[in-house]
């Protein structure tokens, strides 16, 4: 079970029915990426739910206007097949306009920290 594309999978689901706070499955890795996007602007917030024994995101989707702050994102790496880049390989997206979140050997960064570091990693996806 790929928790990670199910996380994704949700975010970009409550976007396409405009929602405005979604409850995705919870992961040390999804936390981490959940940071990624807050930072970068993508989400307005997110915390941390227990129900019961069982832990789960709830999101917080962020809109200028009615337009969604994502349009799109795409899983890369998924658990049969894994992409792993160089530094200075590690793609762009739409010229610098969307992000590539990538998990190096220093923890989960995107990609313009990964090469700034020059870290390279498996590509786990694009956000723009």
């Amino acid at each position: 079970m790929d928790t990670i594309a199910n996380l994704l999978t949700t975010i970009k689901n409550g976007y396409m029915a405009q929602k405005n706070t979604v409850v995705g499955p919870y992961s040390g890795f999804g936390l981490r990426i959940l940071e990624i996007l807050a930072n970068e602007g993508f989400l307005n917030n997110f915390k941390v739910i227990s129900l019961g024994a069982i832990k789960k995101f709830e999101i917080q989707l962020k809109y200028d206007g009615r337009q969604p702050a994502i349009d799109e994102i795409i899983k890369i790496s998924t658990p049969g097949r894994r992409i792993y880049r160089r530094s200075h390989n590690i793609p762009k997206v739409l010229s610098g306009l969307g992000i590539t979140i990538v998990s190096t050997p220093k923890g989960v960064m995107t990609g313009r920290q990964a090469q700034s570091k020059k870290l390279g990693g498996e590509v786990i996806c694009q956000v723009w």
